[in-house]
């Protein structure tokens, strides 16, 4: 299962590259990830970096594991995350210059198996209904915070 959404953002793309591949801010970003830290030493997104991500929701408190896929400024950047060793999704953005500024997409695709996805889907709780929300308010933020202020 997999799901896309666009903005037009008025910055340039390498601006909302920089702000997007800078994981431990995402939480400025995202209405679950709360931020958190590159590992083993690395300081900064590249192929094969493995990010600690603080995530939370409602009262609920936990961490993954990402692991940079893709880091191609400024166009693409793709990590996927696992939670203990259990693959949970991949996320991937894309930046295409346009007039006036660029055009990002952000793709969230389940890596979740049939029980994980049984386990994590309940109490009226639907992952993909609120990734689909989650993606806009992040595209939605992530313009505001590219963009200059109306003068």
């Amino acid at each position: 299962m997999s799901y896309s959404d666009s903005i037009d953002i008025e910055s340039t793309p390498e601006k909302v590259f920089a702000i997007i591949s800078d994981l431990p801010s995402m939480g400025r970003l995202s209405p679950e990830n709360d931020g958190g830290e590159w590992l083993e030493g690395i300081t900064g997104p590249q192929e094969g970096a493995r990010f600690k991500g603080d995530n939370s929701r409602a009262s609920e408190k936990w961490t993954t594991v990402a692991k940079v896929k893709v880091y191609s400024p400024p166009n693409r950047f793709t990590f996927d995350v696992s939670w203990h060793r259990f693959p949970i999704s991949r996320w991937e953005y894309s930046i295409e210059a346009s007039p006036g500024g660029c055009r990002v997409t952000e793709t969230w695709t389940d890596r979740r198996n049939a029980l994980l996805r049984k386990q994590g889907d309940g109490d009226g709780f639907v992952r993909a209904e609120f990734t689909k929300d989650s993606i806009r308010q992040t595209l939605e933020k992530l313009k505001i915070h590219c963009e200059p202020p109306n003068q």
